[in-house]
């Protein structure tokens, strides 16, 4: 079954970061921001891997540092990452937390031996598993309401939209002893509920109770993650240069699940009603990467590394239903029989669809000063061109239906996003086998607009330990991410009858890194 085009537009509900743009556009943001990866060794110096090699980190970061390994090495980085949310919505606050256990990454890099006799002194093949973005979210809010209710917004959508009553008595089936209700679009599930009705054959469309407040709660629930396998080949050129490439396979998963209630006083037909909804994606993708580092002298080196997009292929379901506590009795026919909804609770039929993202392209440039044995402070910039990104998709039969959807969506990346230019920095103290390091990462606002005055930038702190000798090390991180959305659960014709949840979020991600040499 196709998506109905009214539901692209409505679905910009479901971003976090921004109140009032549709849902492919927010996709490809979502499915294309990379905060911080990697090692804990690389995550507690903010998750630079531009000017500086020796880690496993560079086969999904700058490829050019494998060309630093003189052994080979096998590691695993398991990491706890805890969420928490403070969130306000119509001057009520909510609290929620979540924890998550995943692996960071997990590689295998094999080196060759030395040639002392040729300016290629040496080569390693990387093999590595690692986690982008991780999706794992939880948020609740809850508020009166004193000027609108969910169902205002099917109120305003049936209206604009031009539905007909006809269309959608025939796009409601009833349940049965055997079957249960079905409804094949929402604005079908609450006519069939009774919640909305028209006095014509169609627009414009009501619901009762329009005087009566609601105390709305809400709860939003999302995982997954966005993962990669990398190859990459990196070598040594006279122990000056360092080149490498790398091959990226992306593998994405998310789901979300969003509960919406309004809770009536005094109401006179519904008690409450809930609009639940859950999405789930799949996507595969690939990318390349180059990088160099070359080393001007002992204590300097620089670096740079250029990612293409990553093409994603993309498939999601779409779920939505309607609940709804009924005063029975308080509709009644001419002859004063009971005329009220049949069914409590009308599922919509799934809505399928296909199409593909790509990401943006990425470049960054940074530099490492060593301090002699005692350490370094290493440092990088990144652009990530946001308003390049792309959205397509085939899943149409019609070839303008097609190109359509991705000039629309051209044009809404270019009007929203811009590239974002990220800055990095870090520092790592050394004490025999002991390691210090302390870190800093800036993410820009990829954002062109900002119309409800929240700074979207992001500020990760990072700190971090090691130990390592010659056969064996251990290292542990721990980075500190705080930041601002906003979630708005509906949106009306008029803007001021309707309220957005601000969140402040909170994200803190433990790394454990553990591997020996060979």
């Amino acid at each position: 079954m196709k998506k109905p085009g009214i539901w692209i537009g409505l679905f910009c509900s479901l971003t976090l970061s921004i109140p009032t743009f549709a849902q492919y556009a927010s996709d490809a943001f979502r499915f294309s921001e990379i905060n911080q990866t990697g090692s804990a060794r690389f995550q507690a110096l903010g998750g630079n891997h531009t000017a500086l090699g020796g880690d496993a980190s560079s086969i999904s970061g700058n490829p050019a540092g494998l060309g630093f390994y003189t052994r080979s090495e096998l590691s695993l980085s398991p990491s706890v990452t805890n969420f928490s949310t403070k969130t306000n919505y119509i001057g009520q606050n909510t609290s929620d937390s979540k924890a998550n256990f995943n692996i960071a990454q997990a590689s295998l890099v094999i080196t060759s031996q030395p040639s002392f006799q040729r300016k290629w002194k040496r080569s390693s093949l990387g093999i590595s598993y690692s986690r982008q973005q991780s999706f794992q979210n939880r948020f609740s809010y809850a508020g009166q309401n004193n000027r609108s209710a969910y169902v205002d917004k099917v109120v305003d959508n049936a209206s604009n939209g031009n539905l007909l009553v006809s269309d959608l008595n025939n796009d409601y089936l009833p349940g049965t002893p055997n079957d249960q209700p079905l409804a094949y679009s929402e604005a079908a599930a609450y006519y069939g509920m009774k919640y909305i009705y028209s006095n014509s054959a169609g627009a414009p469309y009501f619901r009762d109770d329009r005087e009566s407040s609601s105390l709305q709660t809400g709860v939003f629930e999302s995982t997954g993650a966005q993962t990669q396998w990398n190859i990459t080949y990196a070598g040594n050129y006279d122990d000056k240069l360092y080149v490498g490439g790398s091959v990226g396979f992306n593998r994405i998963k998310y789901d979300y699940s969003h509960s919406f209630t309004d809770n009536f006083t005094d109401p006179t037909i519904f008690r409450s009603a809930t609009a639940n909804e859950d999405l789930s994606v799949r996507g595969n993708g690939i990318n390349a990467s180059f990088g160099i580092i070359y080393k001007v002298s002992p204590i300097l080196q620089f670096g740079g590394s250029l990612t293409s997009p990553t093409f994603m292929a993309m498939k999601e379901t779409f779920n939505q239903s309607l609940q709804a506590d009924y005063i029975k009795g308080s509709l009644v026919d001419d002859k004063g029989n009971e005329a009220g909804p049949t069914d409590t609770f009308i599922p919509v039929a799934p809505n399928d669809f296909e199409y593909s993202i790509t990401s943006p392209f990425r470049g960054s440039l940074g530099a490492t000063f060593f301090l002699s044995n005692k350490g370094f402070i290493t440092g990088s910039l990144e652009y990530v061109g946001y308003g390049a990104m792309g959205v397509r998709t085939k899943f149409y039969t019609s070839s303008a239906d097609n190109k359509a959807f991705k000039d629309d969506y051209k044009a809404e990346i270019k009007d929203t996003y811009k590239g974002g230019v990220n800055a990095r920095i870090g520092g790592e103290y050394r004490a025999g086998m002991l390691r210090g390091r302390l870190g800093l990462a800036y993410l820009s606002d990829p954002y062109k607009i900002n119309s409800d005055g929240i700074n979207r930038d992001k500020l990760l702190l990072s700190i971090g330990a090691g130990v390592r000798n010659d056969r064996f090390f251990a290292d542990v991180s721990g980075t500190y991410n705080a930041f601002k959305s906003v979630y708005t659960p509906y949106f009306l014709n008029n803007s001021a009858d309707y309220a957005s949840a601000k969140i402040n979020n909170h994200m803190v991600n433990i790394v454990l890194s553990v591997g020996t040499f060979f």
